[in-house]
């Protein structure tokens, strides 16, 4: 009979290990079983905690937005102007724990998963949402009702970006927020 408390410790090492074998095989094509032995687990334990593999890659994706939202959340915790505010949320969303290998592979598949996969979509969604509620907020201010159209924007740039790092299209100085900070800029200056 397992310990109490084991549990959280078990399913944290799963999400772990998910994120390093698809950062090292590149792609979903793992096995839960292969997952499991990295956790230091059963994979009957790893299919009783998660179901599946698309469902460890769904917790796993979780776990790396959850760092994401605590990174923009702390980043916010210093602003004090809305500018201040668009600052902190690009510096969250290209800090460099973002970039590290194992985490743009579980980016990219979790893209290619959520076409398919509702607990995935539903994820994805809520990222959109969130990061999208998070700069019309800086940008009212300054944008008035055109800024959910010019939030549109600057998220596809951050998304953009960081696929395009991702891909091996490494940004050109400046850094990458810094570039999506003086586009949205020339957006405000139409605004």
């Amino acid at each position: 009979m397992p310990k109490l408390g084991m549990e959280p410790i078990r399913r944290d090492a799963l999400v772990k290990a998910t994120i390093a074998e698809v950062g090292a095989a590149g792609s979903l094509d793992v096995t839960v079983s292969r997952i499991a032995r990295r956790a230091g687990v059963s994979s009957g334990l790893a299919h009783h905690y998660f179901g599946g593999k698309e469902d460890l890659l769904v917790a796993a994706m979780r776990h790396i937005l959850t760092g994401y939202g605590a990174g923009v959340r702390s980043a916010l915790e210093t602003a004090v102007s809305p500018r201040d505010r668009l600052v902190a949320i690009l510096a969250a969303s290209f800090s460099p724990e973002h970039f590290e290998p194992h985490v743009i592979t579980a980016w990219l598949q979790f893209y290619l998963l959520a076409q398919t996969n509702p607990g995935a979509q539903r994820l994805l969604r809520i990222y959109h949402a969130r990061l999208h509620a998070n700069l019309v907020h800086a940008l009212r201010p300054r944008a008035g009702a055109r800024a959910p159209e010019i939030a549109e924007t600057a998220a596809a740039l951050i998304d953009g970006l960081y696929l395009r790092h991702a891909l091996g299209a490494r940004p050109a100085r400046p850094a990458p927020d810094l570039r999506v900070l003086a586009m949205i800029d020339s957006l405000l200056v139409n605004a």
